[in-house]
């Protein structure tokens, strides 16, 4: 074991920390990070919408008419809808923070770029309208929320580059001092906007040349596939799973660093399953990997599954530090904050905890994925919970209003206590050992 822990921190620590600290990640990471209340907002809406009780649906029209659910979502659609374009105008805002040059400015050039980019729908009136009654185009929907996620990030960081680089080298217009501030920024981003649009125009030119026709169709074909194929398998969710409680053991936040280039695909999958339940509520869900999978079903207390652990340590542990910790961690482990169990027993550099640490939530990934795949589970329903919410409540809110979903949790809670309790009681046994030596010890001194 402590060849193990030579090699991983001579090896895995410093590449994981590059990973960690490089700009381009921790703004994509950031920039999403800005969707989250407002996905949250959305799916309070979808969860209203779709309560599981017997005979809701007709009190509701009762009360509001048979068109209630489509005017209840109207909030689902303004703010799923929208991922994308909050995303873009997020990551260039976090990234030009990072270069320390206007976020405001870039962030408004990343949102023109990515529209520039987008090609939109034409529509035309019925034959026979007028000029002034044709509608020339109108900006996809689609292409706004989740599957443009990913158009919207690239362009994010190759305009914000463009961007910072022209600023950087001072290739600006510098107005006279007696110009007010707001006004001097803005005609301090007209080079950089226009270079920056202008090679997005020539990009969109050149691709609608190919048989691709848009940026959106390369990112599509090349990149969203393969990567949502793996994303949204057994096999990749185990080898995340991995890769964050590793990186977790080493002392850094392996959730944020997988989470910075997961996140993506696991929003559109997110997405994805939120468009079939608003469509049909009792129909099969495309995907069962999404990001409530991984936190609500698989994090109980936090990375590592540790409410399991913090159980333990509040009805069986014997020892004076491991009764403290259990209850400072407790109320935290609730929320799904482990902070202080992780840091506070310490399970990081722990060759001991570390085991449990990383077996816990691999099998509980696989019994979460059979399950849910078996149709014994319900899949996540696209309602972004937030991880923060207990368990049992999250899973039951998580699944549609589905009970499958709240016992699944309390099922993979039982699996953590049983991988986590020989190990707690070696670390307890050990600690215990401890104190009774420095009892010996001060007792001792004092005589």
């Amino acid at each position: 074991m402590a060849g193990f822990n030579s090699f991983l921190e001579a090896r895995v620590m410093p590449v994981a920390g590059r990973i960690a600290e490089q700009k381009h990640l921790q703004a994509i990471r950031d920039g999403i990070i800005l969707t989250m209340p407002l996905l949250i907002i959305g799916s309070l809406f979808l969860i209203i919408g779709f309560i599981p009780i017997p005979g809701y649906n007709e009190f509701m029209v009762g009360l509001f008419g048979d068109l209630w659910r489509t005017k209840l979502l109207y909030p689902v659609n303004a703010t799923f809808d929208i991922m994308a374009l909050i995303v873009s105008f997020g990551v260039a805002y976090r990234l030009a923070e990072k270069y320390k040059v206007d976020p405001l400015s870039a962030g408004a050039i990343s949102v023109a770029a990515f529209l520039l980019a987008t090609p939109y729908k034409t529509m035309f009136t019925p034959e026979g309208a007028t000029a002034a009654q044709e509608v020339g185009g109108v900006i996809p929907v689609a292409l706004m929320g989740s599957q443009g996620l990913f158009v919207a990030m690239l362009l994010a960081v190759l305009s914000t580059e463009i961007y910072r680089k022209i600023i950087q080298k001072k290739i600006v217009l510098s107005m006279p001092d007696g110009v007010p501030p707001a006004v001097s920024r803005s005609f301090v981003a007209l080079i950089p906007a226009s270079a920056v649009l202008l090679v997005v125009w020539l990009l969109r030119i050149l691709i609608e040349n190919t048989s691709f026709e848009s940026i959106h169709n390369i990112v599509k074909d090349l990149l969203v596939g393969p990567l949502s194929a793996l994303g949204s398998s057994l096999i990749g969710a185990i080898v995340c799973v991995l890769l964050v409680h590793l990186l977790w053991a080493l002392g850094l936040h392996g959730a944020a660093i997988v989470g910075g280039i997961m996140s993506p695909i696991w929003l559109t999958l997110m997405d994805q399953n939120r468009a079939a339940f608003q469509a049909d509520p009792n129909g099969d869900l495309p995907n069962i990997i999404t990001t409530q999978f991984f936190d609500l079903w698989v994090y109980a207390g936090g990375s590592g599954a540790t409410l399991a652990l913090v159980v333990l340590m509040l009805f069986r542990a014997r020892s004076e530090q491991m009764k403290n910790i259990s209850r400072l961690s407790i109320g935290p482990g609730l929320f799904n904050i482990n902070e202080p169990v992780t840091f506070g027993m310490p399970i990081v550099m722990n060759p001991i905890l570390i085991i449990p640490f990383i077996l816990a939530p691999v099998v509980l990934v696989i019994v979460s994925y059979v399950a849910m795949s078996l149709g014994w589970v319900a899949k996540p329903s696209g309602v972004a919970v937030p991880w923060t919410t207990p368990v049992i409540i999250s899973g039951y809110l998580a699944s549609g209003g589905k009970i499958s979903g709240s016992v699944l949790q309390l099922v993979n809670f039982v699996i953590a206590l049983v991988i986590y309790y020989p190990f707690f009681r070696l670390w307890d046994k050990q600690k215990v050992s401890e104190e009774q030596a420095n009892a010996a010890s001060n007792q001792a001194v004092n005589l």
